[in-house]
């Protein structure tokens, strides 16, 4: 553990231990899911981040890549309700969050109704394939999202915590698709990006998942500690500069901003908007404790530029017509954009 303790947990002893703790946590998380995942640590670590930071994230990658027993092996390390929602373009509100129904009381006779909770009343819900259904459908889980509450026929029904939304992309396949919009997407503290193992992984994961696999978690961490260690993420503290850093990083990709590169403003319509700076430190934060530190990094908020921004840069004609990705652009600006000096 890092001997650079800031003055705001020092006050707080039970927070220094539960920084620890949370740490170890996560590393007994990893241990549990490599009893069945192979390799994607880095999918992994940010899957950790958003838990840890409290946000929801989507995951993008081709079919086949295990994209949804990963998510559900996260639920059962964590002992959390995990619940799959197969997107499709006749999928309704009601099928998501619930819906009001005549039910007659066997006693009395009376007849009322009753909500019956959909899905989204889970801890972890997987939104597979969300751009397969239409945006009505799209938003009522994003207000989900964004409020932990859901309301039917006027009445409001809270969501238990912890409660995050893990959503899925297909990023071949767009026939028959509503893509989400740029101001639903950046709802999503992460776009993370999910890619076929290397030769000597995906041998692993052949042999393993033709033999019989009957893995027993231990469940490392419970929905009352993460919800814990959620609280401490915000606790942490972070200097100036490294926070002005993360603004700048953000600030800079808008084609309008005064001292724009000219990379920027030649490929790019519109920029990250404030959400980006504030999952960069959050993100920040967590992995700070995720390593054992007590304090972010310019490392910190460099290591999670391309999974906050690349869903929040929207780019020109002039960019794809040159085949500039907006994980191309993120690379530039890393290049390009010179840390603030240190305020200490």
């Amino acid at each position: 553990m890092s001997t650079e303790i800031k003055p705001e947990l020092v006050e707080h002893p039970d927070d220094v231990a539960l920084a620890d703790q949370l740490k170890d946590g996560a590393d007994r998380i990893v241990a549990e899911l490599r009893k069945l995942i192979v390799g994607q640590g880095e999918v992994i670590d940010q899957i950790l981040l958003t838990l840890f930071a409290g946000g929801n994230s989507i995951i993008v990658g081709v079919p086949g890549l295990a994209k949804t027993m990963l998510i559900h092996t996260v639920a059962q390390v964590l002992d959390l309700k995990f619940s799959r929602i197969q997107f499709t373009p006749d999928l309704m509100p009601s099928d998501i969050v619930g819906t009001d129904l005549v039910q007659e009381d066997p006693g009395t006779g009376e007849r009322r109704m009753v909500f019956v909770p959909g899905p989204v009343f889970s801890n972890i819900v997987l939104a597979d394939e969300i751009n397969r259904t239409p945006p009505k459908t799209q938003s009522a889980l994003l207000e989900a999202m964004q409020e932990h509450q859901v309301t039917v026929q006027g009445r409001t029904y809270t969501l238990e915590e912890p409660f995050h939304v893990f959503a899925t992309q297909n990023p071949i396949e767009q026939e028959g698709t509503y893509p989400l919009p740029e101001a639903q997407l950046d709802r999503f503290m992460f776009n993370i990006l999910i890619d076929h193992l290397p030769e000597e992984e995906e041998l692993e994961v052949v042999k393993s998942t033709t033999a019989i696999q009957e893995p027993e978690f231990q469940h490392a961490v419970d929905g009352p500690t993460l919800i814990a260690y959620q609280r401490l993420v915000r606790k942490v503290p972070i200097s100036d500069h490294v926070a002005r850093y993360a603004l700048t990083l953000v600030r800079q990709t808008r084609p309008k901003e005064p001292g724009a590169a000219e990379f920027i403003t030649k490929s790019v319509s519109y920029g990250a908007s404030v959400r980006a700076v504030q999952y960069l430190v959050l993100g920040g934060k967590a992995r700070a404790l995720m390593r054992g530190r007590y304090h972010v990094t310019i490392d910190d908020i460099k290591a999670l530029a391309h999974p906050v921004l690349r869903h929040r840069i929207l780019t020109n004609f002039y960019a794809e017509s040159e085949g500039i990705s907006t994980d191309d652009l993120v690379d530039r600006l890393l290049e390009t954009v010179t840390p603030p000096a240190s305020d200490l």
